[in-house]
Order: C-alpha cells, then structure tokens, then sequence
C-alpha cells in the first residue's frame, strides 16, 4: 500500500478522529474527513497545474498541520517528495533543488525569502505556491487552485509499488549530498516492520517534533492505518516537548539522541508526568547506554529504538520495551545498548571486507538486502555500484551481532582511528564519556600525532551549570578500556557542530586539527 492509501483507509474507518492538530492551536486541529478534503483539493491544483504523476516538488515548511496536509496533497497526486531541510542554508537547497531535477515549491510564508532566493537559483524551478495564504511571493494556494477540480483521482491502473515515492538526501557531512531513491515498496516495508515490532492502537496520539522532512514525518503517516492524532510542534524546545506529553498525552514520538539528553538534563524532569506514553523511539545516532538507562528510569519501560538510513529508511534492525525487560521486570543492559534485531522483513548480516560473514561476537560491518533497500541514488549508477559490492547494501556502520540476534552498534566505519597499529572506535569512547553525570554529549575523533600516528582526542559538551576537570574524563576512560582507548586530551566546547538532522559533524571538529592549525576549543 501506498502512504495515501492508509490516510484514505483512517478517511473511511475515523473520519472523526483527530488527525492533525498543532500545539497552542487546538482551535485550528482538523478530523481526518476535513484533512481528506483539503488534499484532495491540493492535489487537483497540481495536476491542473500542468505538473503530472512523478513531478518533483519540495515543501518548505516547518512543522505545522498545513505542511503535512500538502505533503499528503503531492502523495495523492503521485508525484515525488523532494523533502527541503528549512534547517539547510539556501545554497545546500538549491544544490538539491538542482541536482533532484525540483519543478514546483510549496513554501510556508514564514521562508517566503529562502523561497525566492531557490526560485532565483534553480532554473528548474518552475513555479513557487504559498500554502498559508497570501505573501507576496510567488501565488497563494488559493489563488492557483482556482478552475482545479476539487478532487483529484489517478488514471485507473496508473502506479505501481516500485514507483519513486522520494527522493532524500544523504545526510551530506562528507561532501555533496546524494538522491537516495525511496519507492513506495520501501515505505510499505518500513511501516510492515514497524507495525510487527511496535504497538499501535486507534487512541495513539503521536508528538511531531522532529524534523518532518526526515523520520518524524514518516513516523507520522504510520499512525494513519489505526486513525492516530499527529500533535505537531515547530520547534524542538525541550520544556515544551515535556508540556506537549502531558498536555496532549502522548503515547507516541521519536527524537534523536541529542535532544533526549536536553530533556535528561532539564532540572524538574523526574517530577512530570508521562504515565501516557507507549513509545519513545530514540534513533538517527547511537545512543549513550547510561543515557538510555536514566531515559527508562525518567520515561518508564517505554524506550524504544529503531536502526537505519536514508537507503533502508527506519527500520533495518528495531528494539521494543519487552525486548530489553527481563521476566523480573530489571533491564538486560546488554540489549538495551543494542539497537535491536533485524527486522522480520530483511536479511541482515555482518560481513567482513571480503563479503564473508563473521562470527557472533565479532565486528564487521552491517550490511542488508531485501524490499526496504533503495533501488539506488538518482542518476549516480556508480554510488549505487559502491555500496552493493557481495550483493548487499553496505551501511558503512560497524557491528556486532549477539548469539540471539541482537546488534550493537561499534561505530560508523569511516571514523575509525588508528592509533600506534590499533583500530579504535570512537562510540565506544563516547558511551563511557556520556556516562558522566556532568557530560550532556560528546565526540571523540583522531588527531594527528607523531609517535601514534593518530591520537585519541575527545571534543565534550558539559550540561549546563556543570564543571568536569580534563584529567578526571582521561582517568574514567582509562579506568574503563584501558590505555589505548583513552583520550590523549580533551577539550571542553560549548555547542558540538551538527548537521541540520541533528547528527555530529565530525568532519568539521577534525578540519581544526588536520588542517595545520589545531587549537584548544575550550
């Protein structure tokens, strides 16, 4: 089934259930019938626009109820979702614009600039439509759905399941972002293995908090099947995430990693209620074991996490609550560190650099085929060649499969260090750094050095109002992995530079020190 076909089915089953409905609008929430009729309607101004089945077109937008209605209007009109981070500078959008073949922008007024700065970028670019009204830039939707039908059916027996669905993109830290190709069958096996890992019941109420052009977005259309509410939040502020969950009981939301330690770390945390939740799936980085283990104490046995990549989107490996409970109720702390067993629709292995499969308890790198695996990246047969060498996918992380299947997450397999003839892993470093009660977050990367070859340094961020001596880190990690492992020095900074997806840019903390001119940050 395609994304529109669980909306549709909600439309029928719940048409009065809420399906959308922003935090401090509640005035402004829509049922699922009212939503039906608003995308039905943008998906005719598309298609009497002239921008047929398989278009491409961005949304620019934060997350908001309207953003959501059109992204839905573009899934019924069949074309592709070019997902536009508002998180990107203008050049990286336009790169993407440009590269991803854009033809049509639906923008909020809020990038009403950014959206002309692409328009005057991009050639391609064909028209821009404002989706909350009229801002003097490009036409209102209003206006351009003037003479459309106000509903838009597809020519019978048009679409298939292999049909390009998205086009997303790489997550970019390491140069030119690249078009991973997402079908509908790869979406449809995202949700398949959600919906066997995890629960969904019809009063689910799902916070959308994180970007909705990366997993929070799709994560949302997996609470259609059963008429779930998306609660929607623009931005992600972590005393308001708290008073969404009580407010709106959430039972449902993801969040990366960096922003579930800002909720850890706010004061009043282990005061607030958040006896309504079922899930609070943590993914898009490897997450810190003693972060998780205080998250469980703080949230309940509700943490959850799911493993994958803009390539095998969301669900390569997944890990309950009930996965990581033992029958007394206390945590087995070796799968909570995991992020879980493969899936039930993929074949998952760890491979060495040969292509031959490891034993359990050795590493290597985790590598996936089947029906969730992009058919490959838009117009780059060669990229697509590189990570399917031995007839897999290659995720470029390194990891270690259990004897029951479970996989832990050693470390991303460009980052490795080598230090004095030793391969070291950094996440390692960091789960032990993280596990501090004064470290909010860390990176740990390897720096030039004479005698070693490369040096283990680590770049901490403190929480706020919170001090750590140098020499105590060094000595907790020593203590801990002996050594090898533990850092040669480590430097203090404010803020750990991200990628607009929330994730560490290690590239750039690595440019101070391999460029010649290494300096202190702290």
């Amino acid at each position: 089934m395609r994304i529109i076909e669980h909306f549709d089915n909600a439309v029928r089953f719940y048409p009065n259930n809420l399906a959308f409905v922003d935090v401090g609008n509640d005035a402004g929430a829509l049922t699922y019938a009212q939503a039906a009729t608003v995308t039905q309607a943008i998906a005719g101004a598309i298609a009497h626009n002239g921008f047929n089945e398989g278009g491409h077109v961005g949304i620019l937008a934060p997350n908001c109820s309207v953003a959501f209605l059109a992204l839905l209007g573009v899934f019924r009109a069949r074309c592709v979702w070019l997902p536009v981070n508002p998180r990107n500078t203008v050049a990286a959008n336009a790169e993407l614009f440009s590269d991803f073949d854009g033809e049509l922008l639906l923008f909020h007024s809020v990038y009403a600039k950014e959206a002309a700065q692409l328009k005057a970028s991009c050639p391609g670019l064909r028209e821009l439509v404002c989706i909350d009204g009229d801002c003097g830039v490009g036409i209102s939707l209003a206006a351009w759905s003037e003479g459309a039908r106000p509903s838009y059916t597809p020519e019978p027996g048009s679409g298939s399941l292999d049909d390009i669905f998205a086009l997303y993109p790489t997550g970019g830290t390491t140069g030119r972002s690249k078009g991973v190709m997402i079908t509908h069958r790869n979406v449809h096996t995202f949700f398949s293995n959600f919906y066997a890992h995890f629960s969904y019941h019809d009063d689910t109420r799902h916070l959308v908090v994180a970007p909705m052009t990366h997993t929070a977005g799709l994560s949302g259309c997996l609470h259609f099947a059963r008429g779930g509410t998306n609660v929607i939040m623009a931005v992600a502020q972590p005393e308001a995430i708290v008073d969404a969950i009580e407010r709106y009981r959430v039972t449902h939301l993801f969040l990366p990693p960096t922003v579930l330690y800002m909720l850890l770390a706010l004061p009043e945390i282990r005061q607030r209620d958040f006896s309504s939740l079922k899930h609070f799936l943590v993914g898009a980085a490897p997450t810190s074991l003693e972060k998780l283990k205080e998250a469980v104490q703080v949230f309940g046995p509700v943490m959850s996490e799911a493993f994958g990549q803009s390539e095998a989107p969301a669900a390569i490996t997944a890990k309950a609550p009930w996965d990581y409970l033992q029958a007394d109720g206390s945590i087995n702390e070796a799968r909570l560190q995991s992020i879980g067993r493969p899936c039930v629709l993929n074949s998952v292995v760890i491979l060495d650099d040969e292509g031959v499969e490891v034993a359990r308890g050795e590493a290597g790198e985790v590598c996936i085929r089947g029906d969730l695996v992009t058919p490959g990246y838009y117009k780059n047969a060669q990229a697509t060649a590189e990570v399917r060498t031995h007839g897999w996918h290659h995720t470029g992380d390194v990891g270690v499969m259990s004897e029951d299947g479970y996989i832990t997450i050693v470390d991303r397999k460009k980052d490795m260090i080598i230090t004095g003839g030793f391969n070291v892993y950094p996440n390692e470093i960091e789960q032990v750094l993280t596990g501090h009660e004064a470290v909010q977050d860390c990176s740990v990367i390897g720096i030039p050095d004479e005698k070693w070859g490369e040096a283990v340094k680590a770049i901490v961020q403190l929480k706020p109002g919170k001090v750590c001596a140098e020499d105590d880190l060094i000595a907790l990690v020593k203590e801990r992995l002996g050594s090898v492992k533990t850092p040669k020095s480590v430097d203090f900074i404010e803020q750990l530079p991200r990628s607009p997806a929330g994730k560490v840019l290690k590239t750039e903390l690595r440019k101070a020190y391999w460029s010649g001119k290494a300096r202190a940050v702290n």
